[in-house]
C-alpha cells in the first residue's frame, strides 16, 4: 500500500514540475518566412481604438433594445421572446467574429507584436 502510494506521489510529482516547466517556456507565434508585417497590415491604434468602440456600441444598442423589450413584456411569454431575440441577434455576432473577420482573424485587425 505504501509502496503504491509513494509511486502515485512520484508520478504527480513529475507530472507537476512538466507542466510548470512547459508553461514558463515562452510561446512564439510561428510566422511565415521572408514575411515582415507591413504599415498596411498593421492597423494603427486609432483604428483599433475605433473598431472597438464601434464594437461596444453594438452591443450596448443591442443590450438597450433587450432592456426595451423587457420592459414593455405584460406576461412570462413577452419575455422570453425578448430573451429569444437578443440571444439570436448575439449569436449572429458570435458566428460572424468566428469566421475570423474580426479582430483577431486572418482579415481582421491584429495588434502589432511588441517584441
Amino acid at each position: 500500500m505504501k509502496k503504491a502510494l509513494a509511486i502515485t506521489m512520484a508520478i504527480l510529482f513529475a507530472l507537476i514540475i512538466t507542466s510548470v516547466t512547459f508553461a514558463s517556456e515562452e510561446q512564439v507565434a510561428p510566422t511565415i518566412e521572408g514575411s515582415q508585417p507591413t504599415k498596411e497590415t498593421i492597423p494603427s491604434f486609432e483604428q483599433m481604438k475605433a473598431n472597438h468602440l464601434k464594437i461596444l456600441d453594438e452591443r450596448i444598442n443591442s443590450l438597450q433594445q433587450e432592456k426595451t423589450c423587457v420592459q414593455d413584456a405584460k406576461n412570462q411569454d413577452d419575455l422570453k421572446a425578448c430573451r429569444s431575440k437578443h440571444r439570436s441577434d448575439m449569436k449572429k455576432h458570435r458566428d460572424y467574429m468566428r469566421k475570423g473577420v474580426g479582430p483577431g482573424g486572418p482579415g481582421g485587425q491584429v495588434p502589432p507584436q511588441v517584441k
